[in-house]
């Protein structure tokens, strides 16, 4: 049989072009699969997580913290954890390894979701946005004598996220979910706190699509449940326990990252905290099999 050269030698060239294209979207399909992190291009500065998040050093909890929510340290201070746990209005603190935990009732049962330490003053936030705060130095008596409840600070919805600034004076409460509104993000409020008082200082929100659009999913509902800042890069760091997601954003909320929080060790993230070595720790409740813990990631060095 005969054979026309130059039809051999226009399919080899086709052939050899087929073979370097597949190779190279080979190559960019294997380098996305390696990374982890999803980074907004929106405009925001990029955020490399000083963190990894697939090893960390874990702290298991005594029983009475075993639905613990949030979490906190006085001044940074790593020797002692401030907690609460969602149903009785008790403030415990411990050392990260201790057996047992100390604790002071603030108040009686209901859904106690995260808490602040602010100029001295510890605020705890309930689940319907209600702040009860009260001097740090009643804790180390049985009941607090005298605990502040602010109502109708922040509209009706569902919250479970507390911080405080201490360079700023700034506390920011953190929504989870508007149950009455198809919302497409979750709101922050700012206040100014002094003297008692809470001031209103800003809102601030997270878009869902853009969170959806970095995570690699078509959509989503950003139901956050714990937020901190890093006071050494001024980023705030949002966890999101139903997602299983850590968002990072700037000191305005600018999204500039997101992390799947993936391993059986992130049984049901509600709090995170910083010490004042810029350590990350995340605390989880309690399972079927495990103790509620404190996940604590060492900041890479």
């Amino acid at each position: 049989m005969k054979y026309n050269k130059t039809f051999l030698a226009s399919s080899l060239l086709i052939s050899v072009a087929f073979l370097g294209i597949s190779c190279v979207n080979g190559n960019r399909d294997d380098k996305k699969n390696d990374s982890t992190e999803t980074v907004s291009n929106s405009g925001a500065e990029k955020s490399t997580l000083p963190y990894d998040l697939s090893k960390p050093v874990k702290y298991n909890m005594p029983h009475n913290l075993f639905e613990i929510s949030g979490i906190v340290f006085h001044n940074g201070d790593p020797k002692e954890v401030f907690a609460i746990q969602d149903e009785d209005g008790d403030l415990f603190h411990l050392g990260l390894a201790d057996k047992e935990s100390k604790f002071t009732k603030f108040g009686g049962k209901g859904d106690y979701e995260d808490l602040a330490i602010l100029n001295n003053t510890v605020i705890v936030l309930k689940s319907n946005g209600e702040l009860h705060s009260f001097p740090i130095s009643e804790i180390n008596k049985p009941e607090v004598a005298d605990v502040v409840k602010t109502k109708d600070l922040v509209p009706k919805a569902e919250y479970e996220g507390l911080a405080a600034d201490e360079k700023t004076g700034l506390v920011y409460v953190l929504t989870k979910e508007i149950k009455k509104n198809k919302s497409d993000q979750t709101d922050i409020y700012a206040f100014k706190y002094a003297d008692g008082k809470f001031t209103e200082s800003g809102t601030f929100a997270l878009s869902y699509k853009e969170i959806a659009d970095l995570s690699g999913e078509a959509k989503i509902k950003f139901r956050p449940s714990a937020l901190a800042k890093n006071q050494s890069t001024n980023e705030w760091y949002v966890l999101s326990s139903v997602n299983k997601l850590l968002v990072v954003t700037d000191a305005n909320f600018k999204i500039k990252a997101t992390y799947p929080l993936k391993g059986d060790f992130f049984n049901q993230p509600e709090g995170i905290a910083f010490d004042r070595d810029q350590n990350l720790y995340i605390s989880n409740e309690g399972g079927t099999l495990s103790a509620g813990n404190i996940l604590m990631f060492k900041l890479k060095k």
